[in-house]
């Protein structure tokens, strides 16, 4: 890949860690999240904002300049040499009305007047009733940057209507880390609060946040339930107890006391790192949010316990009624009223049923606002002043087997998952283990690694178990281990044929494991004689290619052409003028037809293979890549030749299929729009795709069970996880 010859900086403008604030943890998280997704192309460095000028801090490197927020004449000197350095091609703005000096901080627009630079600026806090001073601030800001971001719509609209600005608005939601869903037990025990209720808040403490409010709420609740402790997460803000000292703090210390909760409240006092607060959160049953601010238009605390899927009690601030309208949290009635909370947490505890379906809610709605999907946004915006690729390969997510090896047991691999957790009760199928079984011999493939080894043997031995005295692989397995022998899968028959047969071709692997395959493949070919359907005889096609390479015999080259024949035949029976393709419709893993033509024609040389290849892919190809963003056929009615395609529920499994297609295309043809096409359909994966959501879940190592009309499916079962870990290998062969 063509690297930028020049470094391409985007300098952000905030405080940073280690200084303690709100806005230096959201810096950070977004800039490290952006970093990851498209270093080389473009590298985040940081301006970092000190208070009072009194205050110096040990930043990282990647801290370029400090300004004291107090001296008018840093922000002009610094400006200016921003301008002198060429490799700062964009500057953001991070603001919030406390970090930057001046009468609400309005030195900053001095800063911008001066910079000369492309600028975007984040607004962290919006006023919808602003004095005219603060009013004319903002607009003086917005009149000298390039864009605006904003988190919530209600900030477009405040901003728009009652500041009157006409500058762009982009609205992109708070980050929140990529975590795992799961029950509060493991992290309760991991904390030693196994047999504790657990409410919390977090955040930097000071007396606007209305702890108190929760605190006398709790006599009537613990009396219910005097196992349940209420945790408040954070250290004092340091301007605050610059300020006042611990004033706050030990006036809720005095109120605990006075109504006997010692036992029922405890502070965790101290700067928290991220690992920390998700840990927290993963423990909590209720997280409270009692801020005194009806006006807050941001809170992240509130962002990182929906996106932990925590049910989440609120007051009814701008952020709050957003975040938790549709049954995604509870918004309390009123500002500074214990009775209120009381209620909700009492009502709240008492329908175990309706806390689930919030937890749900909250967790299927923020997968849109993890870092990853939210530096896609960021990205719309940063390149259209740094010019880069697609996609950045050099920072494509690292392999991660966890997910993969957690949905394997002793026998096989699981079918199902209740979000990342294996559901032992939905069995076992061929066509997972099948694909299993490739994954586990690439992975061999690329390491020897014997754990690799181990999953191989596990995997065989359940296409061995499912075999019958005729040859026949049977599909499904019960929980028992029991095989359903009144169904038979054609297509399963012929998944498993293309693995043996891949692994037969493999010369690293164990001799005996080779002959094991090769015995169960022989044993199996004559069931596929009277196959009927494109793709079973596809994938028969497919694993006969990878058995020849090793195991050359005509025989088997006159069954490759055979069945070769079959898919031809079946194109020039369907085909015409505008529907150019094997059946009368287009369902899933389509791709899959046309590249069994492509090992038929590397087998035989015959032309004709790979012209009919060519025509049914450039078909596909034009039925399922819209403005280069892939989109597969829907399941839910999938496309009827002269009738309307489906646009959803969109699979893994297809993504997949047309990574590998694409790619074996483009290694015969050498026509740069396979590999193109090959690059956008892996990208639907990590984000690019009709939801710009990310479907592959990097923290877990699986991959979410299909994209629907609004949202992506939370269950991370093993035909999706299989399917990612097939299109991220594929992807290594061509860089």
């Amino acid at each position: 890949m063509q690297k930028e010859s020049d470094e391409n900086i985007i300098l952000f403008v905030g405080s940073y860690p280690p200084r303690e604030c709100g806005i230096a943890t959201f810096t950070k998280d977004l800039t490290d999240a952006i970093d990851k997704k498209f270093y080389p192309y473009a590298k985040t460095k940081i301006l970092a904002m000190n208070n009072n000028g009194l205050n110096i801090y040990n930043y990282p490197k990647k801290v370029i300049y400090q300004l004291s927020d107090t001296s008018l004449s840093d922000y002009v000197k610094i400006a200016e040499k921003i301008n002198q350095n060429k490799s700062i091609k964009m500057v953001s703005i991070q603001h919030e009305f406390g970090i930057f000096g001046g009468e609400y901080g309005e030195y900053i627009i001095k800063f911008l007047k001066i910079l000369k630079k492309p600028k975007t600026i984040t607004f962290h806090s919006i006023l919808p009733k602003p004095d005219e001073k603060r009013r004319q601030i903002i607009k003086d800001i917005a009149t000298n940057v390039d864009e605006i971001i904003v988190m919530t719509q209600k900030g477009v609209e405040i901003l728009e209507n009652k500041y009157k600005i006409t500058t762009p608005i982009r609205i992109i939601q708070h980050g929140i880390p990529t975590t795992g869903f799961e029950s509060q037990k493991r992290l309760k025990k991991h904390f030693g609060l196994q047999d504790k209720i657990i409410l919390s808040s977090f955040g930097m403490i000071s007396s606007g946040k209305g702890y108190e409010y929760v605190i006398r709420s709790l006599p009537k609740v613990v009396k219910k339930y005097p196992n349940l402790i209420y945790i408040i997460i954070g250290a004092t803000h340091p301007i605050i107890r610059r300020r006042e000292g611990e004033k706050y703090r030990n006036m809720l210390g005095e109120k605990i006391k006075e109504l006997h909760l010692e036992d029922n409240v405890k502070f965790y006092n101290k700067y928290t790192t991220l690992k920390e607060i998700v840990g927290f959160l993963k423990a909590t049953d209720i997280y409270i949010s009692p801020t005194l601010t009806p006006e807050q238009i941001t809170s992240g605390t509130l962002a990182y316990a929906l996106g932990c899927g925590r049910t989440c009690i609120s007051t009814p601030f701008l952020h709050a009624q957003d975040l938790l309208k549709a049954d995604r949290g509870i918004l309390i009635d009123k500002f500074k009223n214990s009775k209120s909370f009381e209620k909700a947490i009492l009502e709240t505890l008492a329908d175990k049923n309706k806390m689930e379906e919030i937890e749900q809610n909250a967790y299927a709605y923020t997968r849109q606002m993890t870092w990853p999907n939210v530096t896609i946004s960021y990205g719309e915006t940063i390149k259209k002043y740094i010019q880069m690729p697609e996609i950045c390969f050099e920072q494509l997510p690292r392999i991660n087997t966890s997910h993969f090896r957690r949905l394997t047991d002793d026998f096989g691999m699981i079918q199902f998952a209740k979000y990342t957790t294996p559901d032992l009760n939905s069995g076992y199928t061929l066509d997972d283990n099948a694909r299993a079984l490739i994954v586990a011999t690439r992975l061999y493939k690329k390491s020897r690694s014997i754990n690799s080894l181990k999953l191989i043997e596990t995997y065989l031995k359940y296409i061995q178990y499912v075999q019958d005295s005729e040859g026949k692989f049977h599909n499904i397995v019960l929980k028992d281990k029991t095989i359903n022998k009144e169904y038979f899968s054609e297509e399963a028959h012929g998944r498993a044929i293309n693995a043996l047969g891949y692994l037969s071709s493999i010369q690293s692997l164990p001799k005996r494991l080779k002959e094991n395959a090769r015995h169960l493949l022989l044993k199996s070919l004559n069931i596929t004689k009277n196959f009927t359907t494109p793709r079973a005889i596809a994938l028969t096609i497919t694993g006969l290619y990878n058995y020849n390479k090793e195991n050359y015999s005509d025989e088997t080259l006159n069954i490759i052409k055979e069945y070769a024949n079959k898919l031809t035949s079946l194109f020039e029976k369907n085909k015409t003028e505008d529907w150019k393709w094997f059946e009368d419709k287009l369902t899933y893993s389509n791709s899959k037809i046309p590249e069994a033509l492509l090992y038929a024609y590397i087998a035989t040389q015959d032309k004709y293979y790979l012209d009919v290849s060519k025509i049914t892919l450039d078909f596909l190809v034009s039925v399922t890549f819209k403005d280069n963003i892939f989109v597969p056929i829907g399941q839910a009615g999938w496309y009827k030749k002269n009738g309307k395609r489906t646009y959803f529920d969109q699979q893994p499994l297809d993504a997949a299929s047309m990574v590998q297609t694409l790619t074996l295309a483009f290694k015969i043809t050498k026509d740069l729009n396979y590999e193109n096409h090959m690059l956008s359909a892996f990208q639907w994966f990590l984000g690019k795709n009709t939801l710009n959501q990310v479907v592959y879940n990097e923290q877990t190592g699986g991959c979410h069970d299909g994209l629907g009309k609004y949202s992506i499916n939370l269950n991370q079962g093993a035909e999706s996880t299989l399917s990612y870990l097939t299109a991220r290998l594929t992807v290594d062969e061509i860089l």
